[in-house]
Parts: C-alpha cells; sequence; structure tokens
C-alpha cells in the first residue's frame, strides 16, 4: 500500500505521510525505524513509544533546533525508511522534509502522538498516536 499525502499536501517535499496504524505496521514487520521528534521533556512527562529513536527536531528549553539532529537521524535510519512522530504532526513534517534532504525515505505520522484539540483545547481526546491504541508507556 503507497502512502498518499493528505488533501495532497506535501507531495515532492518527502515521501508521504502516513497514518499511525500504518506506521506502527511498517515498525512491527521491520520495514521503518519509528523516530519520536518531540523534546525530551515531552516524552518524559506525556508519553513515549517504546523502541522509537528519540530525536529531538527542536530542543527545551527555548525550541532551537537540534544542531546534531542530521548525524542522528542518519545513524537512526540504519537503510530503513523513517516515520516520524511528534505532538500533533508539524514537526514532523519538518524532520521528514529535512530527513528527505539528506536523501532518507521520509513519512510524516498524521496526527502525531496526542491529536488535535477538541472544543475545550485538549489533546488526546481526538485522533493521535495513544487515541489509536497503539503502543505507549508514560513514566
Amino acid at each position: 500500500m503507497r502512502p498518499s499525502p493528505a488533501a495532497g499536501a506535501h507531495l515532492g517535499s518527502y515521501a508521504g505521510d502516513v497514518s499511525p496504524e500504518l506506521a506502527w505496521k511498517w515498525v512491527q514487520a521491520g520495514e521503518a525505524v519509528l523516530v519520536d521528534v518531540r523534546t525530551d521533556a515531552e516524552r518524559e512527562w506525556v508519553g513515549f513509544v517504546p523502541g522509537a529513536v528519540p530525536v529531538a527536531w527542536k530542543q527545551w528549553p527555548g525550541m532551537g533546533l537540534n544542531p546534531d539532529f542530521d548525524g542522528q537521524v542518519r545513524d537512526a535510519s540504519g537503510g530503513k525508511k523513517l516515520v516520524f512522530l511528534c505532538r500533533s504532526g508539524v514537526r514532523s513534517i519538518a524532520a521528514a522534509k529535512r530527513a528527505s534532504e539528506l536523501g532518507l525515505e521520509a513519512y510524516n505520522i498524521l496526527e502525531g502522538f496526542e491529536g488535535d484539540p477538541d472544543a475545550h483545547a485538549q489533546r488526546g481526546r481526538k485522533g493521535g498516536w495513544r487515541f489509536r491504541g497503539l503502543p505507549w508507556r508514560q513514566n
């Protein structure tokens, strides 16, 4: 199954957008590496996917770009396609674009870890990795 970009967005700058379920299927099959581009603080406080490779796109505090991103993501790939996860699917698009510029096959995971905010501006109830019942843990 070839993933297609959501509503035609982002085509050409990276390999595409995939559902959380498809990303997990690829990871389980050994076809892809899951790269979590959230900050260390987010993974520690909100939750993380066991086995995901932590490579922050931006670093806490200050949210400056991770100067080691290129090397870390190259090391993570191991020749496999990469599926990028962030909170809501925004930083993971930027990370997938950068990984593609580095010559890697990179996909954005739609909805992110927490999904979109609901009517009460709260995440976790409207899409996302956790909402979809995929593996995650919390310290």
